[in-house]
């Protein structure tokens, strides 16, 4: 009783911050080590279940499903609501990660659509972690919204015309990479 520490309680903004740090943090191991493997300098540390290539999108999707069910069966709170965030956006991440796998099954992995959707979903999580409640928003807010809502729509025309551009550089070298690493 005298040593009981407190926890700040989790608001729904501090808990989409834990989402988002998850979520990026697996988008951007998972691109390195996808690229590490294919490129021959890590070990092959895919599953193959007879001979099909299981995706980490399929652990995402588990992984999404029983953190789902949890937080709605179990109610967590504190230290667990915090943890069951990080694992919601780990899961995220594994799963958009190959997005563009569920548009055109049997695509490419470098495939643009991904990356696309995983910028998508980072900056709603990221408008959820950041942005403040409605209750307390002011004239000054909206000024600042109507800026930054200007500065992303900027944000994502650069991103998909340098992305575009940068796909016809490297594509053909991912896919080339991609299908001389496929067993």
């Amino acid at each position: 009783m005298f040593f009981k520490t407190t926890h700040p309680p989790e608001t729904f903004d501090r808990l989409a911050r834990r989402a988002l740090f998850g979520f990026i943090m697996t988008f951007i191991i998972s691109r390195i080590m996808v690229l590490l493997i294919m490129s021959g300098q890590s070990p092959n540390l895919y599953c193959f279940v007879r001979g099909t290539h299981v995706h980490h999108l399929n652990y995402g999707i588990f992984l999404l499903s029983i953190v789902c069910g949890y937080s709605i069966f179990a109610r967590p709170d504190g230290r667990t609501a915090e943890i069951t965030a990080l694992l919601y956006g780990l899961a995220m991440g594994l799963t958009f990660d190959e997005f563009g796998m569920w548009l055109h099954l049997g695509g490419s992995y470098w495939q643009r659509a991904s990356v696309d959707a995983v910028i998508i979903v980072a900056a709603v999580i990221g408008l959820i972690a950041y942005t403040p409640s409605l209750e307390r928003l002011e004239k000054r807010h909206f000024h600042a919204f109507i800026a930054l809502l200007v500065a992303l729509i900027g944000f994502v025309y650069v991103i998909f015309s340098t992305g575009t551009r940068i796909g016809n550089l490297y594509g053909p070298k991912l896919r080339e990479l991609e299908l001389s690493s496929s067993p």
